[in-house]
């Protein structure tokens, strides 16, 4: 490694907040070339050992390591090398600590548990994206959640939403000159919603969509009889499909992603 400044990052779990702190910390220097290095999942003394022989430099350690025997490990064998020592958690937990009135646990599995939680978020949200607005019929079988809904129902922010709660969702729109997918005749209908508003709601939605675009002469988009044509359609399948309907006219994508979690994990538990 040619000998240069870097910051190195170690950590027990994912790194991720350490690296943030990086990230934050270098906008503020002018600084020609910095590198970070990222080192996760460090759980032995040994695997410091090999870290450290590939170190060359000037090194600024930034670590996230809970456990105490190894983070002294850690500390010391960053002192024996003169490299620049940082424990990012030592100040928030002593902190921590004093204000709450008890020892932190320090215990590398919760830490853990975040991370994994970190990722299976970004997991749910590259689903929901890659099986947005019916891209891939084939996300029905594979999501927890399935949204239906005509158009300007606010599928796609609820996707999101539900998927920044880790639920993987795939959303499906419905027209009525296009056969809706035979997957959705295959899954649980529990794990459908079925999404329907208030005409005039509607009505207003879309001319203000329209307002955005600049288009003023495709008037059907929002015209009575289509919106009336697209619900009528929409309201006859959700009964062959005996799914949940859920009523958005006046619910914030928030309130919404609520009431579809809350019925979803109620019929989970039923077994449904």
């Amino acid at each position: 490694m040619k000998e240069n400044k870097n910051i190195v990052i170690i950590s027990d779990s994912t790194g991720e907040t350490a690296s943030a702190v990086a990230d934050a910390i270098k906008v503020h220097f002018d600084i020609e070339k910095i590198n970070i290095l990222k080192y996760h999942n460090i759980m032995t003394k040994e695997e410091i050992d090999r870290i450290f022989e590939t170190l060359a430099g000037e090194n600024l350690i930034y670590s996230t390591i809970v456990n105490r025997e190894l983070l002294k490990y850690l500390r010391n064998k960053s002192a024996d090398n003169k490299f620049l020592f940082v424990d990012l958690f030592e100040a928030p937990l002593a902190a921590a600590e004093k204000f709450f009135g008890q020892e932190a646990k320090r215990e590398v599995a919760l830490s853990h548990q975040l991370g994994e939680e970190y990722f299976d978020r970004i997991n749910s949200l590259e689903f929901a994206m890659k099986y947005d607005d019916g891209k891939d019929p084939k996300g029905i079988a594979l999501a927890d959640i399935v949204l239906i809904g005509i158009s300007r129902t606010s599928k796609t922010p609820l996707s999101l939403n539900l998927a920044f709660k880790n639920y993987k969702v795939c959303n499906i729109p419905l027209v009525p000159e296009l056969t809706p997918p035979k997957e959705l005749f295959k899954v649980n209908p529990s794990k459908i919603f079925g999404l329907i508003i208030d005409k005039k709601k509607l009505n207003q939605i879309r001319e203000e969509r329209l307002q955005s675009l600049g288009i003023n002469s495709f008037a059907e988009y929002s015209s009575d009889d289509r919106i009336d044509k697209e619900l009528n359609f929409a309201k006859e399948l959700y009964e062959k499909l005996g799914c949940t309907v859920i009523d958005v006219s006046s619910k914030t994508i928030e309130e919404t992603s609520v009431e579809i979690i809350s019925i979803f994990e109620s019929n989970k538990q039923k077994g449904e």
